[in-house]
């Protein structure tokens, strides 16, 4: 009897460990279980599927601003006369900073102002275009000019290249451009906008020189 009970003990507990981890059978067809947010099918594959009080994460594209090289060119050369508040060449022609005029004095005054910024209509030192460049220092000399390079070749002395002298001025044979005559065959001038007033070898040969003061 006790042989008996024992072995229909041991059957049974045989018989339980042989039973698989789930109650179920998943590759029958329609037998299908979710658990825990996971669905098993008869293929064996597992779905997620999220509680609809999940939030998904917020996302935010990632910016940058880029400074254009003409900006970082203007900020490189920014001077000292970048808030200038000084005398206009209006009040230089009332009362000059120069009033004895020489041609080397001209180019001295000019080359102070190397590193301005060239600003398309600019007469003073907070930025220049090139024929208020020209008015401006001639004007610290009592030398009236209008701020235009037709004008300005209108009203001056034309001399030939071989008279020329430092603080003469270079006038581009089309009126587009003018600049002061620094010898050996360079010019001081404001350029264009996103340049500066510099000092650079003359790049064409059509030009003339016109003389003011003298």
């Amino acid at each position: 009897m006790l042989s008996a009970l024992v072995m229909t003990f041991a059957a049974g507990l045989v018989a339980t460990l042989a039973l698989p981890s789930y109650a179920f059978d998943p590759t029958r067809t329609g037998n299908a279980e979710n658990v825990a947010g996971r669905s098993v099918t008869r293929s064996g594959e597992q779905q997620y599927e999220a509680d609809e009080d999940i939030a998904a994460a917020a996302l935010q594209r990632d910016t940058f601003k880029a400074t254009s090289s003409a900006a970082l060119l203007r900020r490189a050369y920014a001077t000292q006369f970048s808030s200038y508040s000084g005398p206009s060449a209006a009040d230089f022609l009332k009362n000059p900073a120069h009033p004895a005029f020489s041609l080397d004095g001209v180019v001295g005054t000019a080359m102070q102002y190397i590193g301005v910024p060239y600003v398309f209509g600019g007469a003073d030192p907070s930025g220049f275009d090139c024929s208020g460049f020209v008015m401006f220092v001639y004007a610290q000399y009592g030398v009236s000019l209008p701020h235009s390079v037709h004008a300005q070749d209108g009203i001056g002395s034309h001399i030939s290249p071989a008279d020329a002298r430092p603080g003469d001025v270079i006038v581009f044979n089309d009126d587009s451009h003018d600049g002061f005559y620094v010898g050996n065959g360079m010019i001081l001038h404001a350029p264009y906008p996103g340049a500066r007033v510099r000092v650079q070898k003359l790049w064409t040969n059509d030009v003339h020189f016109v003389r003011f003061g003298i």
